[in-house]
C-alpha cells in the first residue's frame, strides 16, 4: 500500500469515528424523551417561530399521538425591526407598521400551527412587549410604572385577539396570564426556553413560569431548549443530518434529553418554519440549522444550599468574544469567568471572577430576587446590584436602597458580595445572575439559577 493509499484509508476511518461520535451523543449520552397516551404537552413561545424552533418535531409526534398540546405565545414579535425591513424592502418605524407587523407574525403563527395540525384553538397570544420582558421581570411590578414599549410606544397589550387585551406591561399581569393557561389546561409537561439562552425575553419566560408554577403548587416537568446562544448551533447552516449537540460549555451541567427525529418529521418541521415568512427570509442560514435529526432539553439542577457550604456555579467562559460586537466592544469585553454563592450567618455570599478589570465604559450587574411561598412575589424585593470601575449602587426594582446594605470585597479581577437573605425578603428560594454591558450592550452574561436554601 502507498503512501497515497494509507492516506486515504486513514481518512476515511477518522471519517467514520467522527461520524460515529457524532451519532452517538444523541443515543447514548442523552436519554430519549418519552412520551405517553396521558401527557399534555404545553409549549410556551416567546415568539412566533421559536415553538417549531424548539420543538416542531415534538409537536408532530404529539399529534400523530393524539396527545393533547397547547402552545403558549408571550409576544408578538412586533421588535424584530430588521426582519420587518427585509420583508417589506423598507424601514419600519411608525407605532401603527410596527403593531401590523405583530399582527403578520400572529398570522404566521396561525399559518405554521395548521400546516401541522394544530388547531387555532390549541393557541394562545399574550401579547406582551417583544424585547421587553426581562425588563418587566427586572423592574416593573407592583406599584412600578408599566414598561413601555420601545418600539410601540405601548403600555399595555394593544391586540385584541391577545388573551386579556388592555393588560398593562407589569410583571404580576404576565403571571396572571400563565396561570390562566397552567390552570386550564393541566400540563403534565412544560417546554420553555432556557434560562441560559442569550434574549432577553427567552430567559423572561422561563423565570416567570418558574414563579407561576410554585404559587399554583405545581410540580408538572419543566424541559428548557436552547435557541440563542453565542455560535451555537454550529455550524449555522442547513446540515439534516448532522446532530444537534449542546453547547460545549453547558454539556455537562445541563442535564440533558433527547428526541429522534424521522425524515419525514425534519421535512416537515422545514416546512413549517418557512411559514414563519418574516423571519425565514431575514435569518434563513440560522433558523435552518436546527433542522436536525433531534431536538434537545435540558435545565440547570437547582442548587440547594446548607450553611457555609460554598456552591460553584460552573465556569461560563466562552473562549470566544461574541462575533456580533464591535471592534471597540470586543476590546473591553469583561467576560463572567467563575462564580460561586453560599449562605452564612443568615447571609448570601456572591463571588464573581472576571476575565479583566471593570472598565469605564463596561458595569457588573448581580441580580438577587427572592422568592418565599405564602408571599406575594410581586411585593417580595428584586434586589440589583450594579458596580462600575470604582463604586456600586443597589436598588429593589428602580428605587436606589443604602448601601449599608451590603459588604463588598473587591480586587481588580474579583468581586465579593454579602448581602443579609432579610434584605431579599427571607426567602426560601433565589433566583440569581449577573451580567456585564456597555450601556444597554450586554457583553456577557451567567444563566439564571435557582438556589434552594436548606434549613
Amino acid at each position: 500500500m502507498n503512501m497515497k493509499e494509507k492516506f486515504i484509508l486513514l481518512s476515511i476511518i477518522l471519517l467514520f469515528i467522527i461520524i460515529s461520535l457524532n451519532r452517538s451523543i444523541s443515543s447514548e449520552e442523552y436519554p430519549e424523551m418519552l412520551l405517553t397516551e396521558n401527557d399534555r404537552l404545553l409549549i410556551l413561545a416567546p415568539h412566533p417561530d421559536d415553538e417549531i424552533v424548539g420543538c416542531g418535531g415534538l409537536i408532530q409526534k404529539a399529534i400523530k399521538r393524539k396527545i393533547p398540546i397547547h402552545i403558549l405565545f408571550l409576544t408578538y414579535g412586533d421588535f424584530n425591526e430588521w426582519s420587518f425591513m427585509i420583508y417589506r424592502k423598507r424601514p419600519v418605524l411608525s407605532k401603527e407598521s410596527v403593531l401590523n407587523m405583530g399582527e403578520i407574525r400572529h398570522k404566521e403563527a396561525l399559518s405554521a400551527a395548521k400546516v401541522m395540525g394544530v388547531g387555532e384553538e390549541n393557541l394562545t397570544f399574550l401579547g406582551y412587549p417583544d424585547f421587553g420582558t426581562q425588563e418587566i421581570w427586572y423592574r416593573h411590578w407592583n406599584t412600578s410604572k408599566a414598561y413601555k414599549s420601545l418600539l410601540t410606544r405601548a403600555t399595555e397589550v394593544p391586540y385584541k385577539n391577545a388573551l386579556r387585551p388592555g393588560s398593562p406591561y407589569k410583571g404580576e399581569e404576565i403571571l396572571k396570564d400563565i396561570k390562566t393557561v397552567l390552570n386550564e389546561f393541566k400540563p403534565t409537561k412544560i417546554f420553555v426556553t432556557h434560562s441560559g439562552d442569550n434574549h432577553p425575553d427567552h430567559r423572561a419566560f422561563y423565570l416567570f413560569n418558574s414563579v407561576a408554577l410554585w404559587d399554583l403548587h405545581i410540580k408538572t416537568e419543566v424541559y428548557p431548549y436552547l435557541v440563542h446562544y453565542n455560535k451555537w448551533p454550529n455550524p449555522r447552516k442547513y446540515e439534516p443530518d448532522r446532530t444537534l449537540t449542546p453547547p460545549e460549555n453547558l454539556m455537562e451541567i445541563v442535564k440533558w434529553q433527547n428526541m429522534s427525529l424521522s425524515h419525514d418529521e425534519r421535512d416537515l418541521k422545514v416546512r413549517t418554519l418557512m411559514e414563519h415568512k418574516t423571519q425565514y427570509e431575514a435569518n434563513k442560514d440560522y433558523l435552518l440549522s436546527f433542522m436536525r435529526p433531534n431536538e434537545l432539553w435540558g435545565d440547570f439542577p437547582f442548587i440547594e444550599l446548607n450553611s457555609n457550604l460554598t456552591e460553584n456555579l460552573g465556569v461560563y467562559k466562552e473562549g470566544e468574544i461574541p462575533g456580533e460586537l464591535l471592534d471597540e466592544e470586543k476590546a473591553i469585553f469583561v467576560d463572567l469567568e467563575k462564580l460561586s454563592v453560599k449562605i452564612e450567618d443568615g447571609k448570601i455570599e456572591f463571588s464573581a471572577h472576571i476575565s479583566r478589570p471593570i472598565a469605564e465604559t463596561v458595569a457588573l450587574s448581580v441580580y438577587l430576587f427572592g422568592y418565599r411561598e405564602g408571599v406575594d412575589f410581586s411585593l417580595m424585593p428584586k434586589i440589583h446590584i450594579k458596580f462600575g470601575t470604582l463604586g456600586y449602587e443597589i436598588y429593589d426594582q428602580n428605587k436606589k436602597l443604602s448601601k449599608n446594605l451590603l459588604n463588598i470585597k473587591r480586587k481588580p479581577k474579583d468581586i465579593v458580595l454579602s448581602l443579609s437573605l432579610s434584605a431579599i425578603g427571607n426567602p426560601e428560594r433565589i433566583f440569581l445572575s449577573a451580567e456585564t454591558y456597555i450601556a444597554d450592550i450586554p457583553l456577557d452574561s451567567s444563566p439564571w439559577r435557582i438556589i434552594i436554601i436548606k434549613e
